[in-house]
């Protein structure tokens, strides 16, 4: 079992930015950002293999949102930019002991306990 731990998220001013991390307690094979709307289900953001250089983001954050991650450090960053309104939500951070590029949260094993990103 891999617990993983997130910080970073706070409220900030349409436009501006913010880092999200998370630490994870073991080496996992893919990383993964979701977000949560009220009322809503959990909705794919960007992901990354911990072996390549491979990462995927939704169209809406493309060119905003910047997923890395440091595999010494079994820590994932997601850096914000840019941040609109709608942006607000619970962001989670989530991973998986198996290569996928798989966008469905149901794919991932291990889940943050969420950080609040409120743009106003």
């Amino acid at each position: 079992h891999v617990q993983l731990v997130e910080s970073g998220g706070g409220s900030v001013q349409a436009g501006g930015s913010l880092r999200l991390s998370c630490v994870a307690s073991a080496p996992v094979f893919t990383w993964g950002w979701f977000r949560q709307f009220p009322g809503q289900g959990r909705e794919y953001i960007a992901s990354v293999l911990t072996a390549s250089s491979r990462i995927n983001y939704v169209d809406s954050v493309k060119g905003r949102f910047t997923i890395s991650r440091d595999n010494g450090k079994k820590t994932l960053f997601l850096d914000m930019n840019r941040l609109q309104v709608e942006d607000t939500a619970t962001y989670y951070c989530a991973a998986v002991y198996r290569w996928t590029e798989s966008q469905n949260p149901g794919d991932f094993t291990f889940w943050g306990q969420g950080t609040q990103v409120t743009v106003s």
